[in-house]
């Protein structure tokens, strides 16, 4: 019973599937070579991240598998529709990493908020003869705490984020088509916890208001979710993160409003030419940048490790 762990598997859940009698194979292989290898050792479990695609071809050209699982919550490197028309059982992770997110997104705002992806440039370049210089410029940081933080998602991810934006005292808003209500148990180091309920309202209203603006939403499939029209609406001096997809931020709009100081900060961990972002992105001195890492703490890994394994086990009724 061979699982090929295509974009890599935490040891947790190695150790979980050999332990019920797997081989688990992390060895990576190329797109173009995938069809091959897994006819070839007749792998039943195909395990991917966001980087390996499986498309119909692989579906159609590969009868030994079983099992296609995604390390992480969204699906759209997997022909999810086509593959469970096969017979194909389709898992994947949706809350293993929603906490690890949640904390990238603050890690980006708080990041944007005293210029530390700036400052991190500049000051081991020039700190020992423009030290002055640079306290001054970095001198008109911004707190979050009373600010409002709008939610545009208020999936696993997004109650996380807003779990940890009421613990720090903001105000939350969100947009969700597909949530009226969410309820948010804030919980403490003591057992003590909160409940808040937060009704979601109309998108417009959300980029209206907001101080802070971030994303939890699925790949765009026309368009984008955030062009000029809704910069426009937002407040002057608002910050925007985007922790989901890349492409569902219009990256020339978010350019030209940095540029024009309609937004003061962004935070990007997803990029709309991955592996090969924008130059002009990268290079932005405003852009706080991590390379799509939003689920990449060791935790995360360790729940999606163990996530996996249990499926996986329970599909094949492995004990």
């Amino acid at each position: 019973m061979k699982v090929l762990a295509n974009d890599g598997l935490d040891q947790s859940g190695i150790d979980s599937l050999t332990e019920k009698g797997f081989e688990v194979i992390t060895k990576k292989v190329s797109q173009d070579s995938l069809v091959d290898y897994i006819n070839e050792h007749k792998i039943r479990t195909l395990l991917v991240r966001s980087a390996t695609q499986v498309r119909k071809d692989i579906i159609d050209h590969c009868p030994s598998l079983e099992i296609i699982g995604r390390g992480g919550v969204g699906m759209d490197n997997i022909d999810v529709d086509y593959a469970r028309e096969k017979g194909i059982h389709v898992i994947n992770t949706p809350s293993a990493s929603s906490e690890s997110v949640a904390e990238l997104v603050f890690a980006h705002l708080f990041s944007g908020a005293r210029f530390l992806q700036d400052s991190n440039r500049k000051i081991p370049l020039v700190g020992d003869v423009e030290f002055a210089k640079l306290k001054k410029s970095y001198a008109a940081g911004i707190e979050l705490r009373g600010k409002t933080i709008g939610i545009i998602g208020m999936g696993r991810i997004g109650q996380e984020v807003a779990r940890i934006a009421l613990g720090l005292g903001m105000r939350v808003v969100a947009a969700d088509n597909n949530v009226g209500r969410a309820s948010i148990k804030v919980k403490f180091y003591n057992n003590q916890f909160i409940n808040v309920d937060i009704e979601t309202e109309p998108l417009q209203q959300v980029l209206k208001h907001s101080d802070f603006i971030t994303l939890h939403v699925p790949a765009q499939k026309e368009g984008y979710m955030i062009g000029e029209p809704e910069f426009e609406i937002m407040k002057d001096g608002v910050a925007i993160i985007n922790c989901s997809r890349g492409g569902v931020i219009d990256e020339s709009a978010l350019i030209k409003a940095l540029d024009s100081e309609k937004v003061r900060f962004a935070g990007l961990d997803v990029f709309i030419n991955e592996p090969t972002p924008s130059k002009e992105v990268l290079n932005h001195s405003k852009i706080s940048l991590t390379p799509h890492t939003g689920a990449s703490t060791l935790e995360a890994q360790d729940r999606i490790g163990l996530s996996l394994a249990e499926q996986i086990s329970s599909i094949l009724q492995i004990h």
